[in-house]
């Protein structure tokens, strides 16, 4: 189960409050049907007057209240866990997360344009299964194999270059962890990915031959440009430095595009210039489109159905009963003489 809007809770703190108001208006009463007179002749005035209803009513009310609260609430119950039969390939997103990827050539940066493009890439998708890796010198497992594209997307916002500690970008490396990702031998794999291309590893191509063997494509996305750019070092959005090398000479990275093509030629794949957003959502739409579907099984929780309206209701026939209850005794309930009062 798990509540909608959790901040009304906060409004069961009314409760006490309206006991404490009704212990208060009865003691007012009491003490000043002491100021009129003996209690017991005030009695004998208002015979019909019922000790237990105000306090039925008052729980009515509370009852009431409670109901219209955790309407507002609004609880959620899923049903079961249940397998559902889907008709899709499997994916595996491989983010460059160098240093590299940190260079203005490109708007924002290199890293926040291709987390942009495999975003939209994402909602493009139906059925399919996806995975994450970054890479840098070495790769790292973000998100296995899921369908849940929600959470895809909130681990790739969580994406940095900080999260790869070796520097250089290796991407044989990136292939090689991907790979892994494809449990399902019958599934079509397709393994998207994005970077600078700049490659400081050998072995890329050989890495992409292995993959086509396994039946893998390749498509590939360059992100920045030919000419290149700074890698700005910030601090707090500031921009202190740019990364120098060894030299003292400050870094030009650039798009190397010819690295990228070997790799998405090897598995018969295809590369795409990340400039055009646009551009590259076709080009990804169109390859989909010409990759064959398999069907698999997926476990998913059944929808959470809301649960408000049976509050509601109970809640509004509390309320229309309270508006007919009176204070005076019920005559059946008087001839039964349950609470023995004296006559």
């Amino acid at each position: 189960m798990e509540l909608d809007e959790k901040k009304y809770l906060y409004l069961l703190f009314i409760l006490p409050i309206v006991v404490l108001l009704f212990l208060f208006n009865m003691y007012w009463k009491r003490k000043k049907q002491r100021e009129f007179g003996d209690l017991d002749l005030v009695k004998k005035l208002s015979p019909e007057r019922s000790v237990f209803k105000p306090v039925f009513k008052l729980v009515v009310l509370l009852l009431a209240m409670t109901g219209l609260i955790l309407g507002l609430v609004n609880p959620k119950i899923g049903t079961k866990m249940e397998t559902v039969k889907r008709e899709g390939i499997d994916i595996v997103f491989a983010v460059d997360v160098s240093k590299s990827m940190l260079s203005e050539d490109v708007a924002p940066n290199r890293l926040d344009k291709s987390k942009q493009i495999v975003s939209q890439i994402i909602n493009q998708l139906g059925n399919d299964r996806i995975g994450i890796v970054a890479y840098a010198g070495s790769s790292f497992p973000v998100l296995p194999i899921t369908t849940d594209y929600s959470v895809a997307k909130m681990f790739l916002q969580s994406m940095n270059t900080d999260m790869v500690s070796s520097v250089g970008t290796s991407l044989d490396e990136a292939i090689k962890l991907s790979s892994t990702y494809f449990d399902d031998k019958k599934t079509s794999k397709l393994l998207i990915m994005i970077s600078d291309g700049e490659d400081h590893s050998e072995g890329a191509e050989a890495a992409a031959e292995e993959a086509n063997k396994l039946g893998i494509k390749i498509i590939t996305i360059g992100i920045g440009t030919e000419k290149g750019g700074t890698i700005p070092l910030k601090r707090n959005g500031v921009v202190e430095s740019f990364k120098r090398d060894n030299n003292n000479e400050v870094v030009i990275t650039k798009l190397n595009q010819e690295s990228l093509k070997a790799i998405a030629k090897a598995t018969k794949g295809g590369y795409v210039n990340g400039a055009n957003t646009k551009e590259v959502i076709e080009y990804v739409k169109n390859a989909l489109n010409n990759i064959e579907k398999t069907e698999f099984e997926a476990t998913q929780m059944a929808d959470f159905q809301s649960q408000f309206q049976w509050f509601l209701g109970i809640a509004f026939v509390l309320l229309l009963l309270d508006v007919f209850l009176l204070e005076r005794k019920t005559k059946w309930v008087k001839k039964l003489n349950l609470f023995n009062d004296k006559e």
